[in-house]
């Protein structure tokens, strides 16, 4: 192990974010063929007029339990060969901070018509505008951890 990180030291930064620069690539292609990343899908969505956003939402469910399933099975480990340890939480109760954030996740994912991932997609497609949501949710990640010691956890 100790000679992969001496080895990633020796590879400059940007050299070392090429792959998830290509990656991000992709997802934002994939994102946009399966119309991820279109308003009006994600307004049907939300009115509950069309099944498609639910199906990208229900295979990406799918697909990280599986990936998770294989992780703990085979003992995968990270291209660097280190142990993937996957920590157990366990479930709490439902609480009035949880409700109140997903609701306003909720209405800015309708506002705005687009989560965080797809605000990158839609900018890379050219939707300028997009550009004042992704700087807003950056804002608001700001203040989250500016006043996170004073909110109640």
């Amino acid at each position: 192990m100790r000679q992969d990180t001496q080895t990633m030291k020796a590879v400059p930064a940007r050299e070392r974010l090429v792959p998830y620069l290509v990656v991000g690539a992709l997802f934002g292609i994939m994102l946009t063929k399966s119309e991820a990343i279109s308003w009006f899908r994600i307004q049907e969505m939300f009115r509950f007029q069309s099944f498609h956003m639910y199906g990208i939402i229900g295979l990406a469910v799918i697909t990280a339990a599986i990936s998770l399933l294989a992780i703990k099975t085979f003992s995968i480990r990270s291209l660097h060969g280190a142990h993937i340890e996957l920590p157990t939480k366990a479930m709490n109760r439902v609480r009035p901070n949880h409700l109140l954030g997903g609701i306003v996740f909720g209405l800015g994912w309708a506002l705005v018509g687009a989560c965080p991932g797809p605000i990158y997609a839609l900018i890379g497609n050219g939707v300028s505008v997009m550009i004042v949501a992704l700087a807003s949710a950056f804002a608001g990640a700001w203040t989250y951890g500016r006043f996170r010691s004073r909110l109640p956890h």
